[in-house]
């Protein structure tokens, strides 16, 4: 990141640390309950469910205080919280006394972290750099983010295959504490001389009715929620259905979402290439249509069980929506004012990661009274949704990046 400013490489090393640390703790998580505590399909659906919750009930109070208050201190608050789940975890391991609801609970608590953090750092980014640096900006920042989730499942999945769940613990309490140490170092951003006067119901609904009234901002909502639901259908039952259907251990497990952080990768460092010979329009489709191929060849491995289709599946289920990531977050930062950035990620957070606990909870009670193979029909069909609503919008048509609003 030659050209951005000091303080934006102390907030993407911030990021790569954050986001490892979550990715090692997320592929622990349901290989200690499935390997340690026996879990089956539905009790990890669960398990997901409880991990996921937090994005739907704290994502819109957490935009109100990223727009009150420094944004910096927000974070880092969020990386303590997230520290003192794991250490918790730890401690629970060493001592025997881990259960099912004990680590979806403390799982519970980690995500408050995460909310916290992935809804104040867009709203940061503007603050640090001019609006042409955004859209490299945010390809820096999801790159970091395609580099933990390659590295991070399959570092978990190695660690917990090689020494138990505790070390793989250990080490994203490390990255963590890391995470934090590095967001004390970013000069103070003081929030709206506005932003602490106004009744909070008010402030949310401002930020829910300027999404919902923008005509790009709208059914980019709208395919994000569909995504997400299909995506967690999915992600609550993959790690049985690979270890009992597709025949492979936990280091099978976490190489094959490695994959899926390897696709993101490839396409994080695809997409100024890809930017340059296609619109801004067509990069963010290219998300929704990836994710619809790979959903393809998930349904696919039903007929003939393959872990090498379900990495391709993987892979494609990365390399697509990280250009959906970048361009849209870009769309997000330019057509909306900074004083309100905080509440309009909060609102779309909410809906798209609140998205989560839903579609894992459809996922456990499809697996529980249904089947596996449901769930993968489901997550399927949802994934053909999603590319209807994006395609059905003004979005593939945008030429360029709009530009930036003042405020």
């Amino acid at each position: 990141m030659p050209s951005l400013s000091p303080a934006f490489r102390r907030l993407a090393s911030s990021n790569l640390a954050a986001q490892f640390s979550e990715q090692i703790a997320l592929a622990a998580a349901p290989l200690a309950a499935v390997l340690a505590l026996g879990a089956d399909a539905a009790q990890t659906g669960y398990l997901q469910t409880a991990q996921t919750l937090p994005f739907l009930l704290l994502s819109l109070p957490a935009g109100v205080l990223a727009d009150r208050m420094q944004r910096r201190l927000l974070m880092s608050a969020a990386e303590c919280a997230r520290a003192v789940s794991l250490l918790c975890l730890l401690a629970l391991l060493w001592s025997g006394q881990l259960t099912l609801p004990l680590l979806a609970a403390l799982g519970f608590l980690g995500a408050v972290g995460t909310v916290a953090y992935n809804v104040a750092a867009p709203a940061l980014v503007p603050r640090l750099l001019r609006p042409a640096e955004l859209a490299g900006a945010n390809r820096w920042l999801e790159l970091a983010r395609s580099a933990a989730f390659s590295a991070g499942p399959a570092a978990g999945g190695a660690l917990v295959s090689a020494l138990g769940a505790s070390a793989a613990y250990a080490l994203a309490t490390a990255l963590s504490l890391l995470a934090a140490l590095l967001l004390a170092g970013l000069p103070a951003d003081a929030p709206a001389a506005t932003a602490t006067r106004r009744h909070i119901g008010r402030e949310l609904s401002d930020g829910a009715a300027f999404v919902l009234r923008h005509p790009l901002l709208r059914p980019v909502l709208v395919t994000a929620v569909f995504f997400n639901v299909a995506w967690f259908v999915l992600q609550a039952v993959y790690v049985v259905y690979a270890i009992r259907d597709l025949g492979l251990d936990a280091a099978g497990v976490g190489l094959t979402l490695g994959i899926y952080g390897l696709g993101m990768l490839a396409g994080a460092l695809l997409a100024p290439r890809l930017a340059r010979r296609l619109s801004f329009g067509a990069l963010i489709a290219a998300g929704p249509l990836c994710a619809l191929l790979a959903s393809g060849l998930m349904l696919l491995t039903l007929a003939r069980p393959s872990p090498a289709l379900a990495a391709l599946a993987f892979f494609l289920f990365g390399a697509g929506p990280i250009l959906w990531t970048i361009a849209t977050t870009t769309l997000r930062q330019a057509v909306t004012p900074n004083a309100m950035l905080g509440r309009v990620s909060a609102v779309i957070l909410t809906a798209t990661f609140g998205a989560r606990p839903v579609g894992a909870l459809i996922g456990a009670a499809l697996a529980e009274q249904v089947d596996i193979a449901a769930c993968l029909w489901v997550s399927a069909l949802g994934f053909a949704l999603q590319f209807a609503v994006i395609c059905a919008s003004p979005v593939p048509r945008l030429r360029s990046q709009p530009e930036a609003v003042a405020g």
